[in-house]
């Protein structure tokens, strides 16, 4: 097996599943922002979603880009967009859009796999 085949095949994986979650990330957290602006709430976890969604797209889509690269640009990129995703995420959180905190899990679970990768590359 080649050397960086698991991180090669769970980038692609978790490249595609991003992109595909960006979808249903955009829509509710459309769903949110209207339910918000509706409500005159002072709540902007529906936007933090929406620029959540767009960090994972732009993770998934340098997640695919670079899955054969042997170089560790691709995965900090990714790390770094997926970390930012989280913190987006995690900074304005609340009840009116409950699921935001399942997408920031989700943004730190996909930031460790990058940082476990970029620690993997390079070394025998």
């Amino acid at each position: 097996m080649e050397k960086n085949a698991v991180c090669s095949t769970g980038r692609l994986v978790l490249g595609i599943i991003a992109i595909i979650l960006f979808v249903l990330i955009a829509f509710q957290s459309c769903a949110a922002g209207v339910g918000n602006a509706l409500e005159d709430s002072d709540s902007i976890s529906g936007s933090s979603g929406f620029i959540l969604s767009i960090f994972m797209l732009a993770g998934g889509i340098t997640s695919v880009a670079t899955r054969r690269s042997t170089g560790k640009g691709g995965l900090i990129a990714c790390a770094i967009l997926f970390g930012i995703a989280a913190v987006m995420g995690a900074t304005s959180w609340s009840s009116d859009y409950s699921d935001l905190k399942i997408w920031v899990v989700v943004s730190v679970i996909y930031c460790i796999f990058y940082i476990v990768c970029i620690r993997k590359t390079g070394k025998e």
